[in-house]
């Protein structure tokens, strides 16, 4: 089985298709990327900008070159080395358009009697024999049963039912009369148009998360399993890929099996897109690891100050206008507004399933939903992982004293692997996670926001030496070909954001005055959220209105509290617009936004690279992400899935590759040729060089400032990094700080230069605040 020495990730569409990235092949091998990493590149949705939304597995997508495409770009990237490895989406598939998915249609037409309805995980009997679908909008829906569904229309020659852009399909027979009227041929068919608001309480099929135009599907059944996965099997069969990427493994009712399938019937490295809370282990799975969130929080928190905390939680809890501010009680929170609100109707299922009755007792609905908010990790894999439920019990009958009974009785039921209610359980607790903590108190928890990241606990401030050295080696140890990342499709922040806003935690007194004074200027009645807001425009500075305006709308509506994607406070909104306007037209506030980014230019330039270096080099596969070669300060999607300027990419790796060195002038860089240097150097050498990095020995230095080295042995590539430059530079810089070298020679591969035995460290970070060290024997 081959296995990827580094992958780099692109997102594929209609704009950038699979012949585009066919082009980009010699470039990325010349940057020294060793796989190439895809989105999803099944039939998508028509307009899909992601690809996560397939609607035909059984293709690959037209739009992004069709399956000849993926052979012309196969062909192309295995005659360079390169590999291929590309993410499946075996959870769901797609159904905001009913007839883009053949299935999907066809349940719709046929009801339980398509030979398609057991591919989805539909709840029939909650139906009553009908797949509800949430789409009536408020002003359509009738106020007496039976009554006309406004915007509802029949057209009997198409075959269709329509709800104004919306069309379902007329059962076979269902509209022959004519005398029926709109609302009999409604009625007549296997699905039931519902109101919107029903999706989160009625909903009687799977889909992912909240999204309803997302539909759950059933790969656990071996017929189901097969027709999903066809296209996909004769891409390995025909050698054009090399691995898979799996979205979303949490989602499926047995993982451990469903993995173990598709590696008998692939063969081929296998990483699954699986997030971990700190101190979980991941299962033992037959893969070869997950795509990396872990070690992402990992390398933020080594570079954040713990002197700092204090102050800043200082000022968020004065910033805060709710009553409890520390983060257990904020998840709990949002978690029970997820339970009882947007997926109660997945809780409902659960406790249909759990207890084997069609009308769950309200005690145990709630001590579910009780539970749920107390899991303390996504999910278990029963057997495996029993010791999280047993803690999620215990903390549930703490949190609510009076469901005690009743919360021992539901944990007993969840315990037991055999009783389908706790399959599904496993499925839905997840979500809950997800939704509650990923995509509403992150944007309510404002201290460091560089924390607020997908799989992090932002609640751990930072990470000691010695912990970080532990994690790595543990990484090498156990799942050494797993992939790491730094930025993703999925990112909050992306890496160079959050390495600028990693400094505060070295100035925390700097950021209480200037934002102390940016909320006088431009009063938000929610500061806190002015607090997440103003730290994500020092984060990106400089960046378009436009762009922060759309962030500023989709992290307060995700926050939720204030305003909603459902309920919007347009009062609220504009505050934050106003903000957003005084960074750019008024003079005081302006002239805050340029000092705090001067102040953290330089920290959050060696943080940057300190944290590149660290992943390119440190245990695992890293996974670099589309443009970050270069710098690339994105927030939230769809900001991170903007456009890449390649040709401004492939000039700066030219002139790389051509001998020109970056100029450590006042600018610091600005164009990111440094970056583009590591990166070159630490892609080429995990590919070129695999011998060289097979061990994990952390390395010591001495001195009044060995506190700021972070310093490891690979087995051949010896890795330096700063860490707190703010600090470090106070103190006057590396001092007497020596670091002592494995036995041998070691080369600079910035500067030629090379070394043995104990070296001054202010002489190896004399120019740049990282160094990688090559062995030599000559």
């Amino acid at each position: 089985m081959r296995t990827p020495a580094n992958t780099y990730r692109l997102q594929l569409d209609a704009e950038f298709t699979l012949d585009d990235a066919a082009e980009l092949v010699p470039y990325l091998s010349t940057l020294g990327v060793d796989w190439i990493y895809l989105s999803p590149i099944l039939q998508a949705t028509e307009g899909s900008t992601h690809g996560y939304d397939v609607v035909d597995p059984t293709r690959v997508d037209e739009s992004r070159g069709g399956r000849a495409g993926l052979e012309r770009l196969a062909a192309r990237a295995h005659q360079a080395g390169l590999g291929l490895l590309v993410d499946i989406v075996p959870n769901h598939v797609g159904v905001a358009v009913p007839r883009q998915n053949p299935w999907w249609w066809d349940v719709l037409s046929h009801g339980e009697g398509s030979r398609f309805a057991k591919f989805f995980d539909i709840d029939w009997a909650a139906g009553e024999g009908k797949l509800l679908l949430p789409v009536i909008g408020d002003a359509d829906m009738p106020t007496e049963p039976g009554a006309p569904i406004r915007g509802l229309e029949v057209d009997r020659e198409a075959g269709v039912l329509r709800y104004y852009d919306h069309e379902y399909p007329l059962a076979p027979g269902s509209a022959d009369d004519h005398d029926l009227d709109v609302r009999d041929v409604h009625d007549a068919q296997h699905y039931e148009l519902v109101h919107w608001r029903q999706g989160d309480w009625s909903l009687n099929y799977r889909r992912f998360f909240t999204v309803t135009e997302l539909a759950g599907v059933r790969v656990e059944d071996p017929e189901v399993w097969d027709a999903a996965h066809a296209e996909i099997l004769s891409w390995v069969r025909d050698g054009l890929v090399d691995g898979l990427r799996i979205d979303h493994v949490d989602g499926l009712r047995d993982p451990a099996g469903y993995l173990a399938k598709l590696r008998e019937r692939t063969g081929v490295y296998i990483s699954v897109e699986k997030i971990l809370e700190p101190g979980e282990r991941l299962p033992h799975w037959p893969i070869d690891g997950t795509t990396g969130y872990d070690a992402l929080g990992e390398y933020d928190r080594v570079l954040v100050d713990d002197a700092g905390r204090d102050d800043l939680d200082e000022q968020s809890a004065a910033l805060s206008h709710h009553d409890v501010d520390d983060w257990e009680t904020l998840v709990h929170g949002a978690k029970r507004f997820v339970t009882d609100g947007p997926l109660h109707a997945e809780i409902r299922r659960v406790a249909r399933d759990l207890t084997g009755s069609a009308e769950p007792d309200a005690r145990t609905i709630d001590a579910l939903s009780e539970i749920a908010a107390c899991f303390p990790v996504y999910r278990t894999y029963l057997p495996e992982g029993v010791e999280y439920l047993e803690r999620a019990a215990r903390d549930a009958a703490d949190w609510r004293s009076d469901l005690g009974d009743e919360i021992e009785r539901v944990a007993d039921l969840l315990r037991d692997p055999d009783n389908p209610g706790a399959l599904r359980f496993q499925q839905t607790s997840g979500m809950v996670m997800a939704k509650a903590v990923e995509d509403r108190s992150f944007y309510r928890y404002s201290r460091l926001t560089s924390l607020n990241e997908v799989g992090g606990d932002p609640s751990i401030f930072s990470l000691s030496l010695e912990r970080f050295h532990e994690l790595q080696a543990e990484r090498q140890r156990d799942w050494p070909t797993t992939q790491t990342a730094l930025t993703t499709h999925d990112t909050k922040r992306s890496e160079d954001v959050r390495a600028r806003l990693d400094a505060l935690s070295e100035v925390p007194e700097l950021w209480r005055d200037s934002l102390e004074q940016l909320l006088e200027i431009a009063p938000i009645s929610n500061p806190a959220f002015g607090n997440l807001l103003w730290q994500a425009i020092i984060g990106v500075w400089p960046a378009s209105r436009e762009r922060l305006y759309a962030y500023a709308e989709k992290a307060a509506r995700e926050a939720g509290d204030v305003t909603t994607w459902t309920e919007i406070d347009e009062g609220y909104e504009q505050q934050l617009r106003d903000a957003i306007d005084a960074a750019f037209d008024h003079p005081a506030a302006r002239s805050i936004v340029a000092n705090l980014v001067e102040r953290l230019r330089r920290p959050g330039w060696s943080n940057s690279l300190s944290m590149k270096t660290l992943q390119l080099l440190a245990p695992g596969v890293p996974d670099v992400y589309q443009g970050t070669e270069l710098w690339q300060h994105s927030l939230v999607d769809p900001d991170n899935r903007r456009p890449v300027h390649w040709v401004e990419r492939r000039a700066a790796l030219d002139a790389i590759l051509q001998g020109a060195r970056p100029q450590f002038d006042d600018d610091l860089d600005p164009t990111g040729s440094v970056k583009l240097m590591l990166t070159v150097a630490g892609l080429r050498m995990r590919r070129e060089l695999p011998s060289h990095f097979t061990e994990y020995t952390p390395l010591t230095a001495t001195g009044s400032s060995a506190d700021h080295l972070i310093a490891f042995d690979r087995g051949g590539v010896v890795v330096l990094a700063t860490r707190l430059p703010v600090d470090l530079e106070l103190g006057g810089g590396w001092h007497d700080t020596r670091l002592e070298l494995p036995e041998g020679k070691w080369v600079d591969q910035f500067t030629g230069d090379s070394y043995r035995g104990e070296v001054a460290v202010a002489h190896l970070l004399e120019h740049l605040p990282v160094a990688m060290l090559v062995y030599t024997d000559n």
